[in-house]
């Protein structure tokens, strides 16, 4: 649970630290490429200095309420998973794909329905929906560059969200999603250009 979300966090562009008497493999090797901090050993309430956010994943109740106390006691954000008495704000389970993302509440009342609803969504909705956000991007970027009003986009992109594009995409079949752009939207849309420039611009 605590690398699942070191992950999340990292995601999120934040700057982590671990403060755990036994640490991943996986966050060791993180800690290589991430901004992340590894300290093995105990919690200690010193911890929690110049902290924005803290989130204990512990099963020690005992702990839990050592670190809930700490952050109360500083006005820190704090968040204990699965124990919501003793949280100042609920974390939703997140699903993302790329710069698609999807977040289930249950406000604390069903950690367990949220983690379920989750992996649902997450079977659900498969990297090809990042792949189409991206596209979408890329077409909407050039159509806006263009001399149109945004108004005249609206049946276009409901032409391409309402069709089987995302199945296409899944399925890596380039040819037919380029002849499917150049019917909706004419010459100069190809998948693999659009998405080498969206790339280009994330850069």
């Amino acid at each position: 649970m605590g690398t699942r979300k070191v992950n999340t966090l990292l995601n999120c562009g934040a700057k982590v630290t671990v403060v755990s008497p036994e640490i991943s493999e996986r966050l060791h090797n993180l800690a290589d490429t991430a901004p992340l901090t590894l300290k093995s050993r105990p919690y200690r309430s010193t911890d929690l200095e110049g902290v924005f956010l803290v989130i204990g994943a512990t099963d020690d109740e005992t702990l839990n309420q050592q670190i809930s106390s700490d952050a109360e006691r500083r006005n820190t954000l704090c968040n204990i998973a699965d124990r919501p008495d003793k949280c100042n704000f609920i974390l939703p389970s997140i699903v993302r794909r790329d710069d698609l993302v999807i977040t289930v509440s249950t406000s604390g009342k069903s950690p367990a329905l949220a983690k379920k609803l989750r992996k649902t969504l997450e079977s659900q909705f498969g990297p090809e929906y990042g792949d189409f956000l991206k596209l979408m991007g890329a077409i909407r970027s050039k159509l806006l560059s263009q001399a149109h009003e945004p108004e005249v986009h609206k049946p276009l992109f409901e032409q391409l969200i309402n069709s089987n594009l995302i199945a296409m995409i899944q399925e890596d079949k380039i040819k037919d999603i380029d002849a499917f752009l150049f019917n909706i939207l004419g010459e100069g849309y190809r998948f693999e250009e659009l998405m080498n420039l969206n790339t280009h611009k994330a850069g």
